[in-house]
């Protein structure tokens, strides 16, 4: 890699890392409101990977309005402004993505339709999980953050083993430059750090957080190469081109989006065991 696209990519990814880890610890609402503008940007950019798409034909405006409806309809749950008897409305407003197939005229409306919900399912619900379980906190660390902090520990430390000791292909078909080496020692230091946070940052959760890593590790795995896949299906580099030296929305969260709806679950049965 050259140094000119290193050094970018490390800008970005420290601005990047100081925004989402930084909103996340300032306040909730701080939180809310930056990830809410990264679920809006990750859900158009997921709908314009299918812009010129021979087969799929999705309505983006149609995809982001009805996304965006759920995000702020789930929110109100959470922020408990809504009750939760509205959850009812969310059945309805999925089965209007498929009435607009009835219009359309279009040659594949099964998959046009999977791809719409999808789309919501796979941005918009994680994102929206990340900020209940930040408005659900009560640890000295907050779990968003030591969940975030897990996932970039596995996705670096993944990188540098691979690059160093790196011989083995992982998973050569959807990304070649995936190496065993390299997702041993991503898993490694995640378990280091899930150990180091429970032991002695938010101590008496030791437990809690060597679950939490062996969780995660291998959800940022399986999630980066979801992505991987993805994008080698549509034979494209990167999703999108709003961050410098990483590409897109998804491109960055594509970790994340497979990890978190997990670590909700695992943090819920934690919470109420």
């Amino acid at each position: 890699m050259p140094l000119g696209n290193l050094a970018v990519r490390s800008i970005t990814g420290v601005i990047f890392g100081t925004v989402v880890i930084g909103s996340m610890l300032w306040h909730p609402f701080a939180q809310m409101i930056v990830f809410s503008i990264f679920m809006v940007l990750g859900l158009a950019e997921f709908y314009r990977l299918f812009k010129n798409h021979p087969v799929v034909q999705v309505s983006s405006e149609i995809g982001i309005f009805i996304g965006v409806f759920i995000f702020v309809l789930m929110l109100g749950f959470s922020l408990k402004l809504l009750p939760i008897i509205s959850v009812i409305v969310l059945f309805p407003l999925f089965f209007t993505l498929i009435l607009n197939e009835l219009w359309a005229k279009k040659e594949n409306p099964i998959i046009n339709i999977s791809v719409l919900v999808f789309g919501i399912v796979y941005v918009v619900l994680p994102f929206y999980l990340s900020i209940d379980l930040s408005l659900r906190n009560t640890s000295y660390l907050p779990h968003v953050v030591g969940m975030f902090l897990l996932i970039w520990t596995n996705d670096s430390f993944a990188y540098f083993s691979g690059r160093l000791f790196g011989k083995h292909k992982l998973f050569e078909r959807i990304s070649p430059k995936k190496t065993w080496e390299g997702t041993f020692g991503g898993v490694l230091f995640t378990l280091i750090l899930g150990y180091i946070i429970g032991a002695y940052i938010n101590e008496g959760e030791t437990v809690f957080w060597l679950v939490s890593a062996v969780i995660i590790a291998p959800c940022a795995i399986f999630g980066d190469l979801l992505e991987s896949l993805f994008k080698r299906s549509l034979n494209i580099k990167d999703s999108g081109n709003i961050l410098p030296g990483h590409g897109g929305i998804l491109d960055r969260f594509d970790a994340a989006l497979f990890a978190i709806p997990f670590f909700y679950c695992w943090s819920m049965i934690y919470l109420f065991w």
